[in-house]
């Protein structure tokens, strides 16, 4: 997993309240365990018509934000059924951050486990936030999660909480496997121990 230290980049307005997992990758796409190439069918029911042509008016279709790396998003977001998918989804296209009012819990726990960051912040931040994304590609954002704040284009300043372990998580690009491998020499030593106080196991 790749670290999140400081990130700088286009934020796409997405005002839509209760954004659910099957509109951020609808369920026809996770016949797939792979965690790549999910980002072409991101939002798709959304990006593209029946024909599979892509609609003009779609945020991420306009080319302000089509190198998107942050969304500001309405409340709710991620909310509906339990799937990984949504986070690959939005990691493959190239977003690393999600900024809302709130997250559905699991999708919020599934951000942090595959290097994404989901920011919560109180409504005037997050208006303010959507406001400055707005602007388009030239106004930039940054993200730094070692000294917790949000930086609009014009240099308004949000600070978010974020749960330390996570934040260390996120710091040092572990996931849940790269945690168990931190412990890779305790681990060893262990099975040595045992396998010499247990040699029949």
């Amino acid at each position: 997993m790749d670290k999140f230290t400081t990130l700088t980049g286009i934020a796409a307005p997405m005002p839509l309240v209760n954004i659910d997992t099957d509109m951020i990758i609808p369920k026809q796409f996770l016949k797939t365990i792979k965690r790549t190439g999910l980002g072409v069918n991101l939002f798709d029911e959304m990006r593209y018509d029946r024909d599979g042509k892509e609609l003009p008016d779609f945020v991420l279709n306009q080319p302000a934000y089509r190198d998107a790396q942050i969304l500001v998003a309405g409340d709710n977001f991620g909310c509906g059924s339990s799937r990984e998918h949504a986070p690959w989804a939005l990691l493959d296209f190239g977003i690393r951050c999600v900024i809302s009012t709130s997250f559905a819990d699991i999708f919020f726990n599934n951000c942090f486990k595959n290097g994404i960051l989901p920011i919560t912040l109180p409504q005037e931040a997050v208006d303010a936030l959507m406001d400055d994304a707005r602007k388009g590609a030239n106004a930039r954002m940054t993200v730094d999660l070692e000294n917790q704040t949000v930086s609009s284009s014009d240099g308004q300043e949000f600070r978010f909480d974020i749960d330390p372990f996570r934040k260390h998580c996120l710091l040092n690009g572990l996931d849940d496997i790269g945690l168990t491998m931190e412990k890779a020499g305790a681990i060893d030593s262990y099975e040595s121990q045992m396998t010499q106080a247990r040699p029949w196991v």
